[in-house]
């Protein structure tokens, strides 16, 4: 039966891949049995990547499994085991361990090899690196990824699929792009709805000449209806009854659901590869302008069709091969274009920054190696000058304004929250101070908006200052699983930070909608006794007194007086000075008091 492609939506978040397939690794060579299946669903509830937070996992838990998943000490197999027998899955524990399998498989990431021994692919173990660059990943693993494969067992040829999702979706925006140009409109690549009926239902390369006249179709008479909300239901509708081939009123709702859903994975996953551009205040999904030269190339050599493979060894031979496929712009005449393309963007962000911060190379001297790496660096470098230039903007009343609103207001309706509470947190503390720089860990696209949040194993943010540094830790949990996910970590970090940054002085900065009383604790234990031999300074503070600081910064602004890192520092030093405080309840309470007579000495000059 035909059915619309996805990317898997059982594992959300790029980072949790990377930890399921970390889990895997050490299962490589073990042939993959209805037993290991098991084996691998219950090694990630052991390692608390499955369930931990979920409250529907929790659900029919016993108290003393309850105990298990939601304190810090490790769970035995045997525990995990228990677990998963508890939750008396449909078709048992193996056909868990197989979901989560699947979306690893999907993407390239690991294969079953011709024993059906487990095989972490060249891309996989590039993901595994502690460097790697997410971006790359899920590039080199989309360009591989199609159905049907050999593997496949629920996209089948006979269904009419036929395809490469992601060149194939370069292929139809790039065609829309065209038409629509041609029809005198400035080209904007496709709406989000048009995306969501569109693209996962685009089965066959041989359809995307076809789709893309039917977007322009429905897009020029959406443009003639009084009603254009009822118009573009009742369409997909009719759509998604055609595509299907089905009168099943209830078939066709859950696919229109589906798609829904399906959209927002999909273009969170594609717009990894770089390759993808947000506009429109993310109604309009559009190609890469920066990327340009590459797209050109890529979709004029490959239309979307599947590669026909031989036998099954010639199909793993190709996802082992790193260097396949090749691509289009390995040359010295297409490097050397978009390194010139770059070099442009840079000098034109020097002059409204004012600062030449790389010695430029001539590239045209550099050899196929030489220029590969200067390119990177000059991609480095433009996200440098970008984050020059959002320092500037973010000086400005009517942008700290939005920051406000956003972060007190707007992000609980938002779509991806976790990446704009690190986006909108980065901002605000850009606005608060004269920093020598404020680092996010996030990747980004060429147009330096953050893609996915910060990977793990580093800082959320890093924050430079003449005097010391800091680093800044955000988070939206605010059950016992924030003191899991973050109490660790966070101390982990500023102890890595400290030690590579250990000519000043080291604060952290702990953001969270609210504090749960263990994750305080655990910061208070770090203050007053140490973490790994040695004491730190974290500063937990909510949401709502992060956006207060702003406010306090707005009103200085409006009252002409200047905010520094002096102003910072004092309140951070406040916060620590821990002297006839006897408990953490204490100190969250004192925390408030504090940041009021900050607030007072700053605004009025004195503290009553």
């Amino acid at each position: 039966m035909r059915k619309p492609w996805s990317i898997s939506t059982t594992v959300r978040n790029p980072e949790r891949i990377r930890d399921f397939l970390r889990i895997l690794k050490s299962m490589e060579g073990e042939e993959w049995t209805r037993a290991n299946q098991r084996k691998f669903q219950i090694l990630l509830i052991q390692n608390k990547l499955y369930g931990y937070g979920s409250q529907q996992f929790y659900n029919g838990l016993s108290n003393k499994h309850l105990k298990l998943m939601n304190n810090d000490e490790v769970i035995k197999f045997e525990e995990a085991e228990e677990i998963l027998d508890s939750k008396e899955y449909t078709g048992g524990g193996d056909m868990r361990g197989r979901q989560s399998f699947n979306p690893l498989e999907k993407m390239g990431l690991v294969f079953l090899d011709q024993e059906n021994k487990i095989k972490i692919s060249a891309v996989g173990k590039i993901f595994l690196k502690e460097n790697y660059d997410l971006g790359e990943v899920f590039f080199k693993s989309f360009l591989k990824w199609q159905l049907p494969n050999i593997d496949s067992k629920d996209f089948k040829k006979e269904d009419g699929f036929d395809i490469k999702p992601f060149i194939a979706t370069l292929n139809l925006i790039d065609s829309v792009n065209k038409k629509w140009s041609a029809k005198g409109n400035k080209p904007v690549g496709i709406s989000r709805k048009e995306f969501s009926l569109f693209v996962p239902t685009l089965i066959n390369y041989k359809d995307i000449e076809k789709y893309a006249n039917e977007i322009i179709k429905l897009r020029t008479n959406t443009g003639k209806q009084k009603n254009k909300k009822e118009f573009f239901k009742k369409y997909s509708y009719s759509f998604v009854e055609k595509f299907l081939n089905s009168k099943d009123k209830k078939l066709i709702e859950k696919t229109l659901k589906n798609l829904k859903e399906y959209t927002d994975n999909i273009i969170r996953y594609f717009r990894l590869t770089r390759y993808i551009y947000i506009r429109g205040n993310g109604y309009y999904v559009d190609l890469e302008p920066r990327r340009n030269i590459e797209i050109k190339a890529l979709i004029k050599i490959d239309s979307g069709k599947t590669i026909e493979f031989k036998n099954r060894s010639e199909y793993l031979e190709y996802l082992s091969d790193i260097t396949k496929p090749k691509l289009p712009w390995d040359n010295l005449t297409s490097l050397r274009e978009i390194a010139k393309n770059i070099t442009t963007e840079v000098q034109s962000l020097e002059k409204k920054t004012g600062k030449e911060l790389l010695k430029k190379k001539d590239y045209m001297k550099l050899d196929l190696k030489g220029l590969k790496i200067y390119i990177e660096e000059l991609r480095a470098y433009r996200r440098r000058l970008q984050e020059e230039i959002e320092h500037d903007d973010s000086q400005d009343v009517k942008n700290i304004n939005d920051y406000i609103e956003i972060l007190d207001k707007e992000i609980y309706k938002m779509e991806e929250r976790p990446l704009v509470l690190e986006k909108f947190v980065t901002l605000g503390l850009n606005a608060l101070n004269d920093a020598l720089r404020i680092k996010p860990n996030y990747p980004v696209g060429d147009d330096n908006e953050p893609t996915n949040t910060a990977p793990a194993g580093k800082p959320d943010i890093e924050c430079f200052y003449e005097e010391y540094n800091s680093i800044c830790e955000v988070t939206l949990l605010k059950d016992r699983s924030q003191w899991f996910n973050e109490g660790q970590p966070v101390m982990r970090h500023l102890r890595e930070f400290e030690v590579e940054n250990s000519d000043k002085e080291t604060y952290c900065l702990f953001i969270a909608p609210s504090l749960h009383v263990d994750t305080l604790e655990t910061f208070w234990m770090a203050i007053n006794y140490g973490y790994k031999g040695k004491k730190q300074k974290i500063i937990p503070m909510t949401l709502k007194q992060f956006v207060k600081m702003l406010e306090i910064l707005l009103a200085m602004k409006e009252n002409g007086k200047r905010f520094t890192r002096n102003h910072l520092i004092e309140l951070y030093n406040s916060l620590l000075d821990l002297k006839g405080i006897e408990n953490s309840d204490q100190w969250m309470d004192e925390i408030h008091g504090r940041l009021n007579k900050w607030e007072k000495v700053l605004i009025n000059g004195r503290a009553n």
